[in-house]
């Protein structure tokens, strides 16, 4: 018998596939237009969201019964808002560069649609374990979606990932190009990653006609 239960696994496996928080939900959209210029940015996000949201789920979970309902919208958020503030401070004493690269974004944890919406929607009906285990697999189906769309748009941006020269720069070899890559700016636009998302809703539609049906 394996550590998680079929019904548990389907918590971490959905948001990766049928039941994405950003192409299946339409959630976290901004921060997928903003910061996912860069691979590492996005790699970033991905870990705080990750962090943020497991861990907030396992929260709220464990107040639920004691939480009043009155209140319960701001509870979730100063819960959240906390570990946006860990994570702030991670960042500015490890990664100072990045973490103003990220700057206003990183806040915006506080207010993510995901977040809120699992504490709303799970933490507060499910016990501790399976909690966490929800937050863990919607951090990683939004994760997904960022390292994707950074990866596309760090690479045929800007010719690098990570940072590191991937594309060579085109070689001028009597009067022609070639063996080399010029640069696609317009992959540093924030519409470029709206497209590049669009394109991922589209591939995940047509391997599942189930999810036109749906929406």
């Amino acid at each position: 018998m394996g550590l998680l239960s079929k019904k548990d696994l389907k918590l971490i496996t959905d948001p990766l596939a049928d039941n994405n928080p950003i192409t299946i939900q339409v959630l976290g959209i901004c921060s997928a237009l903003a910061i996912t210029a860069e691979l590492k940015a996005s790699i970033v996000m991905s870990v705080a969201v990750l962090f943020v949201m497991g861990l907030g789920n396992l929260t709220i979970s464990l107040m639920r019964n004691i939480i009043p309902p009155k209140i319960r919208i701001i509870v979730q958020l100063i819960v959240v808002a906390t570990l946006v503030i860990i994570v702030d401070l991670v960042l500015k004493a490890f990664a100072y560069e990045l973490s103003k690269t990220l700057s206003v974004f990183v806040g915006l944890i506080i207010t993510n649609c995901i977040i809120m919406g699992r504490f709303e929607a799970f933490a507060l009906a499910n016990g501790p374990i399976r909690s966490f285990i929800d937050g863990v697999g919607n951090a990683l189906g939004y994760a997904l979606i960022l390292i994707i769309v950074g990866f596309f748009r760090e690479l045929l941006g800007s010719g690098t990932l990570l940072g590191f020269k991937v594309l060579g720069d085109p070689i001028e070899k009597t009067g022609v190009y070639a063996f080399g890559y010029e640069n696609n700016g317009f992959m540093l636009l924030a519409p470029m990653a709206l497209i590049t998302v669009g394109i991922i809703i589209w591939i995940q539609r047509s391997r599942n006609e189930a999810l036109i049906e749906d929406n």
